[in-house]
């Protein structure tokens, strides 16, 4: 993702985090130890996202392209960091709003980064060989 396409997604996503923001600390409901977690998850897994991001540099494509293999920071322990941190902040979500039938929506969510990273696999897999190969097995998801 180059130009402007990747300034657009870069600003659509910072207005999602300040709405994800504004929703946790403009609800009105008190403040107990799940919506307390909940927070933290949240927190956690937007700064994982962004540290995730920043890392990938260019090489971050909606759909899945070799154009470089990263492995270094965040990538080094976790190869998908910005699915894994994109579930751990969801289920930040599902603890502040209270409401459980959510979490069917995050065990979907799950599933379709699953499919998506196996993809991305593949695709890494054709373009890099043995490195990828190597990469896969010192890293998790």
């Amino acid at each position: 993702m180059q130009g402007r396409t990747l300034y657009f997604f870069t600003f659509v996503q910072v207005v999602a985090v300040a709405a994800t923001l504004w929703l946790i600390f403009s609800r009105p409901s008190a403040w107990d130890l799940q919506r307390a977690v909940g927070a933290v998850l949240v927190v956690v897994g937007i700064g994982g996202i962004a540290a995730a991001r920043f890392q990938l540099g260019k090489s971050f494509a909606i759909r899945a392209e070799a154009r470089q293999l990263v492995t270094r920071g965040v990538y080094a322990r976790i190869r998908n960091p910005i699915y894994v941190f994109g579930v751990v902040l969801l289920a930040g979500l599902v603890l502040i709003v209270h409401r459980p039938i959510l979490w069917l929506f995050l065990l979907a969510i799950v599933a379709m980064q699953r499919l998506r990273a196996r993809r991305e696999a593949k695709v890494l897999e054709a373009a890099f060989g043995d490195a990828y190969r190597e990469y896969r097995r010192k890293t998790w998801f």
